[in-house]
């Protein structure tokens, strides 16, 4: 190619003074502006006129910008755009555009405030908070200790307020919609606008009670609903075909471009968003062609004179209409949804709520009598009714009348009712499920005891207590869990009390049991994790040293000496260890603690516990479900083995409608029928009750290759100090006194770095069973330790259990931007950090939990790292647990700490760093037996 047109091209145009209207060289300012269609840019000179300048007069950032405003405007002069008339630059549509705006230092608002750019990132969070009937939803712009409310969206990237651009992470390319989630809902359209949120929205976490929202790899797949619209005045059939979800308006998916679709689960308080595959309606539209040209062919007309097909509608003559509803609804009605039955008066089709009547006497867990279904002045058998509608899906009346039932209604009888020798049965445990059915009182006495049983739960807090002796002050929710316990008993049924961590269900249940012995005989059986048992230990001594205890656990376990005890205490291990022994036993009560270590009831554990005999059975758990509802079956087949039946039946009738189906109705069943017998208060529910703080003290046990351990290595300092002592003088040995005693520490917390990993850490063990259960209640989580090494292997276990966390020690540089994505971010549930450099300068109010993994010299530090959460912006009760290995200078320590402060303020200095002075019969105290 012989020359090169690349100069030419590239060469500036001359201009021609006077032939445009450009401004020459002047002071110009860029001006953003909003209209309904997003932000703009406007040329402006210092009078706040509208301008166009020439960019060759301008040099920089500035040059810049006006080359490509001017660009932009004469591109778009040849395209004909109806929605920008006026030719305006927008940002969203030249995104570059706004880091070129941000250097310029001439970016201002429209009343003259130069714009600015922040230096926090920002981030966009949707909070949903329950009005009267009504959920407001609003949304937040958090960046660096900023929240606010009041913000412009730029593009997906950027949003503006208050005179700063403040970039996001990106919310998608429907960013102009995100503003319409600024909004108040109706509570019954909750489905509605979560599936729209997530489906128009991204990157913007969403807040929501307690729920906790999981994006799954489960696909839903739509199906198809026929639509009966209405009658015509020639009584013509209008019939639609469309495609719905589960629980969602039939119009949702034709009206809206849905991807996603959010199942709220209100039993396990999480909102589940699974994508959507919608199906085609074409094998549909075949299906009800075929059947009508049957119809068609009877009456000897032709197809197109006489029926409609316009798209998804079909509008079918009334000679047609006749044969096809009679002959093939019934068909229909078993494959598909019908929505609008009610329109077919006129075809000789009712929809009808049936009137259920029953007379029903008492049985062993169920009552049996008659029920009969009334359809107007008709009269079915309940099973006569049920075995109809499952064969045509619907009753046929004595009129010829076809009465079209409410599916839901009908499924919740087969659900409810067994036929058994002729008679129809109910379980008692679903009696108060029945009252909706029901239009008249149902007579029978066993029928008005068991529905008394079911209503002494609801005037228990009317009822007088007399509160057993114990060495405790309880709280009022606490008087009413014990008064709960104690009505359980009354009636000999089983419950699960599931209190929110700290808020004392050891304590509750050690009432009941000082308000049963020694009245009673027979022993109880509590049965826990094996971090457990030493606090149940110190509990029953602190609170009830009357109630005596055996803790069958270990190697030197006798049977026959346990069950002369009041209580027997033992692990789930030892139980599925020695359940030969243990099941031919008779208990007066068995506890589980942490039930849901029996949430597989196909596990050996959860077999050996079924095994078990007692007369009454209780259940302790924050967590009564983790992942399944198949849990709630495994906990109840423990509580009260009759209340579900098969797990076959279980899965048939609650499992598949609410976790496949997100059956609401189900739901809200399941709900009514466990809530007499699972307690759970959270803390937010019972805050005015609570202090600002409540610390507890969980104890380890060292397992026995850590004790053999740590007492070589307390032996041998106690020895060599002894010697340094002896040689050198108390002051001189002081710095080998304070090394003994960090070590002896470490191996009480973590042996791992002292036995090569040989040697597992108890206490981190407890800490993570602690923990899992407190972020399966939606609680963040501060831990503190005192050692990197500890820092390292809980970091490893958080890791293990995909949990979602942030590390800060002394040599963290980005401390600022940790905190801020701990406070604002709502997936990262747990800040891991030292003592030390939590101990000052931090906010971490988003937290209302906190560890204390090993104890510090200094009480007064581990309240200073406590009050990172406890301070200005705290809205709720803040728990700490402090973790103390039982029989190891730890213990030493506490006592210290809260019996001999004097001497231990002379000790220990202020930063901790040093000891200060210590007294030969202080080391004793500390390396003493």
């Amino acid at each position: 190619m012989v020359g090169n047109n690349l100069f030419e091209v590239l060469k500036k145009e001359k201009q021609i003074l006077g032939q445009n209207n450009f401004v020459k060289a002047a002071n110009i300012l860029f001006c953003l502006l909003f209209d309904e269609k997003g932000a703009f840019i406007e040329v402006r000179n210092e009078k706040g006129q509208v301008v166009e300048a020439a960019y060759q007069h301008y040099s920089g950032v500035v040059r810049s910008i006006l080359k490509s405003i001017n660009a932009i405007i004469e591109k778009n002069d040849f395209l004909v755009d109806w929605d920008n008339p006026g030719n305006k630059v927008y940002l969203h549509e030249n995104d570059f555009l706004i880091e070129l705006l941000l250097q310029s230092k001439v970016w201002i608002t429209e009343d003259g405030t130069l714009l600015k750019r922040s230096p926090a990132l920002g981030a966009i969070k949707l909070l949903l908070l329950n009005a009267v009937q009504k959920i407001d939803a609003a949304l937040q712009l958090t960046f660096g200790d900023n929240i606010i409310s009041e913000f412009k969206f730029l593009n997906e990237t950027h949003v503006f307020t208050k005179g700063e651009i403040i970039e996001i992470v990106t919310v998608g390319r429907n960013f102009k919609s995100v503003a319409l989630f600024n909004t108040q809902i109706n509570v019954e359209d909750i489905q509605k606008f979560l599936s729209l949120f997530f489906s128009y929205v991204q990157n913007v976490p969403l807040h929501y009670e307690d729920y906790k929202v999981i994006f799954t790899n489960d696909v839903i797949q739509t199906s198809a609903v026929l639509i009966f619209e209405k009658i015509d005045a020639d009584d013509a059939l209008f019939m639609r075909v469309a495609q719905i979800l589960p629980g969602i308006d039939a119009n949702l998916l034709s009206d809206y471009d849905l991807q996603f679709f959010a199942a709220i689960n209100e039993l396990e308080q999480t909102i589940e968003v699974k994508s959507i595959a919608q199906q085609s309606n074409i094998e549909v539209l075949v299906t009800i062609e075929k059947m009508l040209e049957k119809h068609i062919s009877k009456t000897g007309k032709k197809k197109t004179a006489d029926i409609i097909i316009e798209n998804d509608l079909f509008i079918i003559p009334r000679e047609i209409a006749a044969g096809f509803i009679y002959q093939d609804l019934p068909t229909l009605l078993s494959v598909y949804k019908i929505i609008g039955a009610e329109k077919l008066k006129a075809y000789k089709v009712s929809t009808v709520k049936p009137r259920l009547e029953l007379r029903l006497g008492h049985g062993i867990d169920f009552l049996a009598g008659d029920a009969s279904l009334h359809f107007a002045e008709e009269k079915f058998s309940l099973f006569d009714a049920l075995q109809q509608y499952n064969k045509n899906k619907y009753i046929l009346l004595s009129d010829g009348t076809h009465a079209i039932v409410n599916e839901s209604y009908m499924q919740k009888l087969q659900r409810l009712f067994k036929n058994k020798k002729e008679k129809t049965s109910i379980s008692f445990f679903d009696l108060p499920l029945i009252d909706d059915l029901i239009d008249e009182k149902i007579s029978g006495e066993g029928f008005l005891k068991s529905k008394q049983i079911f209503e002494g739960f609801n005037t228990l807090q009317q009822q007088k207590v007399k509160l057993p002796a114990v060495n405790a002050t309880l709280r009022p929710y606490q008087v009413q869990g014990f008064q709960w316990l104690q009505y359980l008993h009354k009636t000999k049924l089983g419950g699960c009390l599931a209190d929110d961590m700290g808020l004392g269900k050891t304590l509750q249940t050690i009432c009941l049991l000082a308000s049963l012995y020694p009245k009673e005989k027979k022993p109880t059986l509590i049965v826990m994790p094996k971090s457990l048992l030493f606090n149940w230990q110190k509990e029953l001594e602190k609170f009830s040293p009357k109630l005596s205890f055996y803790t069958y656990y270990g190697n030197q376990k006798n049977l026959e000496e346990a069950c002369e005890k009041n209580i027997i205490l033992t692990t789930y291990s030892t139980l599925r260890i020695d359940i030969e022994k243990l099941k031919e036993k008779d208990f007066f009560y068995i506890v589980l603690d942490e039930s849901q270590n029996i949430k597989n009831m196909m596990a050996q554990t959860s077999k050996a516990v079924m095994l078990m005999k007692s007369g009454y059975r209780l259940a302790l758990s924050g967590t009564p479900i983790e992942n399944s509802l198949s849990e709630l079956y495994s906990l109840f087949r423990f509580l009260n083995p009759s209340m579900f039946g098969s797990i076959e039946n279980f899965n048939q009738y609650y499992l598949t409608p609410i976790q496949k189906n997100n059956d609401k109705d189900v739901t809200a069943e399941l709900r009514k029928k466990i809530y007499p017998f699972i307690l759970r208060r959270l803390k937010k529910d019972v805050l005015k009750e609570l202090p600002d703080k409540i610390e507890q003290i969980l104890y380890v046990e060292m397992s026995e290759p850590q004790k053999k351990l740590y007492e070589q290595r307390r032996m041998f300092y106690k020895e060599a100090i002894e010697q340094q002592v002896a040689i050198k003088g108390i002051q001189s040995a002081q710095f080998f006194v304070f090394q003994a005693l960090n070590e002896l520490r470490q191996i009480a917390s973590t042996p791992e770095g002292f036995s090569d990993g040989k040697i597992s850490s108890s206490k981190i063990e407890l800490m993570m069973e602690q923990l899992m259960d407190a972020l399966a209640n939606n609680h963040k989580v501060l831990i503190f330790v005192n050692f990197l090494n500890a820092l390292d292997l809980i970091g490893d276990k958080l890791a293990e259990q995909g949990i979602d966390f942030i590390t800060m020690s002394g040599s963290t540089k980005n401390r600022q931007q940790l905190v801020e994505r701990f406070q604002n971010d709502a997936a990262c549930k747990v800040f891991l950090l030292t003592l030390k450099t939590g101990g000052t300068g931090l906010n971490l109010t988003a937290a209302d939990m906190v560890f204390i993994f090993d104890p510090w010299w200094n009480k007064a530090a581990e309240n200073q790292a406590i009050d990172r959460t406890h301070r200005m912006g705290q809205d709720k009760t803040v728990l700490s647990y402090k973790l103390i290995t039982q029989g190891s200078i730890e213990e030493k320590i506490l006592q210290l700490q809260d019996k001999k402060a004097e001497i231990f303020n002379s000790i220990i200095s202020a930063d901790s760093a040093s000891l200060k002075s210590i007294s030969e019969d202080d080391i004793q105290f500390m390396l003493g037996d």
